[in-house]
């Protein structure tokens, strides 16, 4: 078996919060909640997380919205597919009788297009129209490592300001947009708006040290990402 994915932390300290039963029952489903409630992110830093803030080596690269696939590879034949902890039997996924091709699908598109290195042990994203109501509108489904995303999907609009929890909420809010659905409609970030999940953070050099390196950070951890669905309560649960 492959290694699970660890747990990427948000870099900022998170709080349960109610929310309005009756708005709860009307777009809990549509909004993915669980619960009447919501886990905020509120503006004080996660210890150990400072360095999403304070080290200039850190950068921010766009989070695809799929589920996590990983494969290894071994002579030129993939060899493993792991999604979590479930392994994932090839001649299973092609199965006749329910037809649900999308992990094999978007293989097979990741290995036409060279994102797939024999020899390898490798994680990425599996995104496209059976996942979370694809919300980057994908015609196909396509496995997107996340080794090409540190490169091809980096923000450099992260580095230009100050990261404050009230600039991130800012930014996130009105000009996060997704560079990989801009990618494969060849529109520039001007001429759409579809909206990023959110980012993950990245320090390579606290990778080298085998420090913590990554933290996670989406929109529907902001308060304002419920505005006008349902009314959340001002004060958290007691932790």
């Amino acid at each position: 078996m492959l290694t699970d994915f660890p747990k990427i932390e948000c870099p900022f300290v998170r709080k349960t919060f109610r929310v309005n039963p009756d708005d709860f029952k009307k777009h809990g489903a549509k909004l993915g909640l669980r619960e009447p409630s919501v886990y905020l992110a509120i503006d004080e830093i996660n210890p150990g997380y400072e360095w999403v803030f304070d080290d200039p080596e850190t950068f921010a690269v766009e989070k695809l919205d799929g589920t996590n696939i990983k494969i290894r590879t071994e002579a030129g034949r993939l060899v493993e597919i792991q999604n979590r902890l479930n392994l994932i039997d090839p001649l299973r996924v092609v199965n006749i009788s329910k037809g649900n091709l999308a992990i094999i699908e978007g293989l097979m598109r990741a290995i036409s297009l060279g994102y797939i290195v024999d020899n390898e042990e490798q994680a990425g994203e599996l995104i496209g129209p059976k996942f979370n109501a694809n919300p980057l509108q994908l015609k196909e489904h396509i496995w997107y490592p996340f080794e090409k995303a540190l490169s091809s999907l980096r923000y450099k609009s992260f580095n230009a300001h100050e990261p404050t929890f009230e600039n991130l909420s800012q930014w996130f809010q009105r000009f996060l947009k997704s560079m990989y659905y801009g990618r494969v409609n060849n529109l520039k970030m001007d001429e759409h708006d579809v909206m990023a999940e959110g980012v993950v953070f990245y320090n390579l050099k606290r990778k080298a040290k085998q420090q913590v390196w990554r933290a996670k950070l989406r929109r529907d951890m902001f308060r304002w990402f419920y505005d006008g669905q349902i009314s959340v309560e001002d004060t958290p649960l007691e932790s």
